[in-house]
């Protein structure tokens, strides 16, 4: 681990850290992207009925803009075992340190929590529609499926992070639920 423990969020980790951070940055890592491709059966669906989580799933020339937090210092322990218990709690996520760049602050060394494409939650490459579908019904332990991305578009949005896919569905899934 690096003298300084970086995490970079691109989902709820943006809205709801759960540690305490020192800093915050808007921040992108290369050749990843964000995708509802992890099927959740604990925190936004059940075994019954899986919901739709985000996952950062390799691409090749792909980014993933979101934000890289300093963890703030004394806390690195707690905050990687809570980190685990809350992303590893089906072993869908893999672990990585990856290289994430700083807005206006250069590089850091920051974990993520990337999918694994073998994991039997992962569903990469499922329609938009039937995203939308999946996120307007499901429900799981954290809350809402549909409340989940609407805050991740949300706060997206104030940071100046465009994310074309995450505007349409959060339109859609209004619209499956009005």
């Amino acid at each position: 681990m690096p003298e300084a423990m970086w995490v970079f969020g691109y989902g709820s980790l943006i809205w709801n850290p759960e540690f305490p951070v020192a800093e915050a940055h808007v921040a992108r890592v290369q050749g990843w992207h964000r995708s509802f491709c992890m099927r959740s059966v604990h925190h936004r669906g059940s075994v019954e009925e899986p919901g739709l989580v985000l996952a950062l799933d390799a691409q090749a020339g792909a980014l993933c803009d979101g934000v890289a937090f300093r963890v703030e210092s004394g806390a690195e322990s707690r905050t990687l075992q809570a980190l685990r218990d809350r992303e590893l709690i089906s072993s869908a996520y893999l672990e990585r340190w990856l290289e994430v760049g700083l807005t206006g602050a250069g590089v850091v060394q920051a974990l993520c929590y990337v999918i694994d494409p073998a994991h039997e939650q992962y569903c990469g490459g499922l329609p938009l529609e039937d995203q939308a579908a999946i996120i307007a019904a499901a429900v799981g332990g954290r809350g809402s499926n549909r409340d989940y991305l609407w805050s991740t578009n949300a706060h997206l949005a104030v940071l100046g992070i465009a994310d074309p896919d995450l505007a349409w569905l959060d339109a859609r899934v209004r619209a499956l639920c009005t």
